[in-house]
């Protein structure tokens, strides 16, 4: 089990983390200023999914496939690459709301989910980042390496959500206030367009 010390201090580290600037909480500010508070959270849903992912991966060894293997690390950040430029794609075609705007996030909700969950579960260094950052916390003197693993998931999780639905209510907010604009959507979206298509090019480029 964790202790309060370790609790604290992994707690405040996953915060730290979730603050820079990377492709995940990029990926939440981009669809909520594109699509809405509401949906950016959905997507940080989707991310945190992923996330529990990884934890499963990390603790039960299956992440280090990742970590030996260059075919699987190629393949899956190829596969989280050509996702983002389909984002890219997509927000670049998007023109302004129709009136019936809240039918269409309420279809999208569900879409922007599985968004998340492919962001996260596609980016190998994920993967990575969880076996080297997790196991400096996890001691076997406080009993199951493997529930201690899982646990700090959870922290990081929480961490995770709380930061990015911080970052969903801001950038949502911002989108939201000129969504009366057909202008301002459409400098929303091409922006959004850019961040997926500059985060497509770093995944691609990225290396073990």
């Amino acid at each position: 089990m964790l202790d309060n010390h370790v609790f604290l201090t992994f707690f405040t580290t996953s915060v730290i983390l979730a603050l820079s600037p990377g492709p995940d909480n990029l990926f939440v500010m981009a669809q909520s200023a594109q699509k809405g508070r509401l949906s950016g959270l959905f997507v940080t849903l989707g991310l945190a999914t992923g996330l529990i992912g990884h934890t499963i991966a990390v603790a039960f060894g299956l992440a280090a496939i990742v970590r030996t293997s260059t075919l699987a690390f190629s393949v899956l950040k190829l596969i989280g690459a050509a996702y983002l430029l389909y984002l890219a794609w997509k927000a670049f075609r998007a023109g302004a709301a129709t009136a019936n705007k809240d039918e269409v996030q309420t279809l999208s909700r569900a879409n922007l989910y599985r968004r998340g969950i492919i962001m996260n579960l596609t980016n190998p260094k994920v993967s990575l980042f969880f076996m080297a950052f997790l196991p400096q916390f996890a001691d076997p003197r406080h009993g199951s390496m493997i529930l201690q693993f899982f646990q700090l998931g959870c922290v990081f999780i929480m961490a995770t959500m709380l930061v990015f639905s911080l970052i969903s209510f801001i950038a949502g907010g911002f989108g939201e206030k000129f969504s009366n604009s057909a202008l301002a959507q459409k400098i929303v979206n091409r922006t959004a367009s850019a961040v997926f298509l500059g985060l497509a090019v770093k995944l691609a480029l990225s290396e073990r």
